[in-house]
């Protein structure tokens, strides 16, 4: 601009001012409705219906929260609430699983990560918002619900019925598979979900008399839940450095969350599994050891939630739950609508070993020679119960079978 022309634009002040035309139109529309709408509906319920409406078009992820979901969204980062045990989202007007929670009435009935929503007992719930469809699913203990769900590879949709439950998620649990190799669920990210992961750990290098060889951590339809817990998780695994940052427009939404020092693993090699279902935190906590290489991720792609939420309270018993940053990975990817890409591609599929003869080695014959070298003979039975087990996992989870092998692999290399 030259010198002696005077800036045409706004002031900083009259930037900031709500736009006066826009103002009467909203106005205008307010009197219509509150005169002329078939029913009489009070001025707090149409200011309630416009918030709602204005959160429900930014994004699925921002909504209003009355006192009772307000609630209900405390109960979640305990564990601790009633429904039938699904995260959900929104997607071309109909709710889409973003997965089932373990051991609860939605995954016990059949309710897949994936599937759409399109009617919750005959009524349809196109029109409707994410927040009036979690409504229609909440009910009492015992009451049934049939959900009509759209699931790609069915012709028409499938009609799946519920009984609703008090809803109780057990966030990490843990156990030996073969060989003294580790596996540790997680279910969803609670507030105590970060000591309880390093808890199990403990317990499987006990149960294993200190030789655990290595780790697979399953995140498959893990919906995400406190950014904390996702954090000490990844902290437990890495010997410093970022785990992941966040940035966005108001003063707070820009932070950066480290990891110290110490691995208590002592560098034990892990295994990440990821799925379509896995979001959010869960994202967060494979991104930043798969960045690090301090993990393998294999599956499938990742859901693709790379937005943080926070929590503002409009009064004591209301809130908004408002998007407010994207997070990004230690190397800068952002996850937002892309997702974790695993290092090896596995694919949920039904397989079956085809099931060797019978063979017999030289151990199993009567009078058989000792090992000149001195070495351990063969052991017919264990070797039979190793593969029994092994055919036994991959007919009933191919993809933690691959984890299994690759782990087994990588221990070999470590020794190597």
């Amino acid at each position: 601009m030259s010198h002696g022309q005077t800036e045409p634009a706004e002031s900083k002040a009259e930037q900031g001012r709500l736009p006066l035309d826009d103002l009467r139109t909203f106005t205008r529309v307010f009197e219509d409705i509150r005169a002329g709408y078939i029913e009489e509906v009070d001025d707090a319920t149409l200011f309630e219906y416009a918030i709602k409406g204005m959160l429900s078009e930014l994004d699925p992820h921002s909504n209003f929260l009355d006192a009772s979901r307000f609630d209900n969204l405390k109960e979640n980062t305990t564990g601790q609430y009633g429904g039938l045990g699904i995260e959900v989202g929104m997607e071309d007007g109909f709710v889409k699983v973003i997965s089932p929670m373990d051991d609860t009435p939605a995954s016990e009935a059949g309710i897949e990560a994936g599937d759409l929503i399109v009617k919750i007992d005959d009524e349809s719930i196109k029109g409707k918002s994410l927040a009036e469809a979690i409504e229609l699913m909440r009910g009492e203990k015992g009451s049934k619900i049939t959900l009509k769900v759209m699931r790609q590879g069915l012709e028409k949709p499938k009609d799946i019925e519920i009984v609703r439950d008090y809803i109780k998620v057990t966030s990490v649990r843990s156990r030996l598979l073969d060989d003294n190799y580790g596996l540790i669920r997680i279910a969803q990210f609670q507030i105590p979900t970060g000591k309880d992961f390093v808890k199990a750990i403990e317990k499987l290098q006990t149960e294993s008399e200190s030789s655990l060889k290595g780790l697979i951590i399953d995140l498959r339809n893990n919906p995400g839940g406190v950014l904390r817990s996702s954090v000490e998780v990844a902290d437990a695994l890495l010997d410093g450095g970022r785990v992941v940052y966040t940035e966005g427009r108001i003063k707070g939404a820009n932070a950066q969350y480290d990891a110290e020092a110490g691995d208590v693993t002592n560098g034990l090699p892990v295994i990440v599994l990821i799925n379509g279902g896995s979001a959010s935190a869960s994202e967060i906590v494979a991104g930043a050891l798969q960045d690090h290489s301090r993990a393998i991720v294999i599956g499938t792609r990742s859901f693709g939630k790379g937005s943080v939420q926070s929590v503002i309270p409009i009064s004591k018993e209301k809130a908004i739950k408002l998007t407010t940053s994207l997070y990004f990975t230690p190397n800068g990817r952002s996850i937002q609508a892309q997702g974790i890409e695993p290092d090896i591609e596995v694919e949920r599929a039904r397989l079956t070993a085809i099931k060797p003869r019978a063979r017999v080695t030289e151990a199993d014959l009567s009078g058989h020679l000792g090992n000149g070298n001195g070495g351990e003979e063969s052991d017919a039975e264990e070797r039979k119960r190793s593969q029994e087990n092994g055919r036994k996992l991959l007919e009933r989870d191919n993809q933690l079978y691959e984890a299994l092998n690759i782990l087994k692999g990588l221990s070999l290399l470590s020794k190597k």
